[in-house]
């Protein structure tokens, strides 16, 4: 069965590694320790998706610094917003929260 697409933007094939240290919905309701690696697999101007291994909640926050390319580094928070289960772990489903316009506008560039 095909789903209509729900992505605000066009996403782009990316591979990047990031780590994952703690979690936040509120400065009161924190995850901490959980050093999760992760690989990106795709990137908009909107957010990414990528698997990681453990089960990680909806809802919560975490900060990530992004290096695309040698020109192309920014820090940003994300928001889990999707996950689904796959064989050896979950795919995951992010959005930007409070991305620069000019970063979007970067990322949008390498589109």
């Amino acid at each position: 069965m095909n789903y209509p697409e729900k992505r605000k933007a066009p996403r782009a094939d990316i591979n990047i590694k990031l780590t994952i240290e703690s979690l936040y919905k509120t400065h009161e309701d924190m995850i901490e320790g959980i050093d999760e690696a992760i690989v990106v697999h795709n990137i908009s101007k909107t957010g990414l998706g990528f698997e990681a291994v453990h089960d990680l909640p909806l809802g919560y926050h975490f900060n990530a610094s992004i290096v695309i390319d040698d020109k192309h580094h920014f820090f940003s928070v994300l928001k889990i917003v999707r996950k689904e289960p796959i064989e050896n772990g979950f795919n995951f489903g992010c959005e930007f929260i409070g991305l620069a316009d000019v970063l979007s506008d970067c990322l949008e560039d390498l589109m």
